[in-house]
């Protein structure tokens, strides 16, 4: 498994807004410059991080974003779903899809959903603040 560059550059610019509170809002184009990442890019990973309720946009002169929430507050799970969907090991979603005529005689089922639910611990359990 492989977070994308959705992921990864949404961290990092949440990461940015974390560590710029008290600042005022953060134009797209500082984050950019200070992470060395494509603005273009970065407005289509803040229109779902908005959209998520994850930032907010201030307009006008002196705009840019800022987080919705406190960064105590703010799940990196809730961030890499955002951006990502939601993550799943395997096809049958862990064991939480009925259909599958397999999921009884399925070797890989158990230890996929243990897998899964570290993961999904792992990403709830830190936020914003944690890094």
């Amino acid at each position: 498994m492989k977070l994308s560059t959705k992921g990864r550059y949404g961290l990092m610019a949440m990461y940015n807004l974390k560590e710029n509170i008290g600042k005022g809002p953060i134009a797209l184009k500082d984050i950019a410059k200070e992470e060395h990442l494509s603005e273009s890019y970065l407005e289509q990973l803040f229109s779902l991080l908005k959209k998520n309720g994850l930032v907010k946009s201030v307009r006008g002169a002196g705009g840019g974003y800022i987080l919705a929430r406190e960064p105590k507050e703010i799940a990196i799970g809730e961030i890499i779903n955002a951006l990502e969907g939601d993550i799943s090991l395997s096809c049958c979603d862990s064991g939480k899809n009925t259909s599958c005529d397999r999921l009884e005689a399925c070797a890989t089922r158990d230890i996929l959903y243990k897998l899964q639910n570290r993961i999904e611990d792992v990403m709830e359990s830190m936020t914003l603040e944690d890094m």
